[in-house]
């Protein structure tokens, strides 16, 4: 399941479908389904994910994974926390913009990704590589 269908959410879904995978994708915002590939068969639910009588209905209860990629870092902390330790998935990752409260969340056992934190890794690397190769 994925929480949260923006541009990384519907490319997530559109991966893991590929791969195989069913993919349940939840989202508050019902025009956010356009952003998945036109071939997606997986399930479309329209809710919040710190709903659990929403999560509930979208299949909560009979997934191996959950993975909160909204805008809002505090609504994938508490849906992150809710599918581990209310629903007990097993594997559950979420996204934390803010490096500060990923390393916090982390600390507390939660699976985090920082784009904030890989994205400065990334141009640091490549500003590195163009003076090495200009060197």
């Amino acid at each position: 399941m994925i929480m949260g269908c923006g541009r990384v959410g519907a490319e997530l879904a559109g991966q893991l479908e590929d791969a195989g995978h069913d993919v349940t994708v939840l989202d508050i915002e019902p025009y956010s389904f356009r952003r998945l590939p036109a071939s997606f068969r997986g399930r479309k639910i329209v809710g919040n994910g710190i709903d659990i009588d929403k999560l509930v209905a979208a299949g909560i209860e009979e997934i191996d994974a959950f993975i909160a990629v909204t805008q809002g870092d505090n609504r994938n902390i508490m849906a992150a926390q809710i599918a581990r330790h209310i629903f007990k998935v097993e594997r559950v990752v979420c996204r934390i913009y803010d490096p500060l409260r990923e390393d916090i969340y982390r600390a507390l056992g939660l699976s985090t990704v920082s784009p904030t934190r890989a994205g400065a890794q990334l141009l640091r690397e490549a500003i590195e590589d163009e003076a090495v190769e200009a060197g």
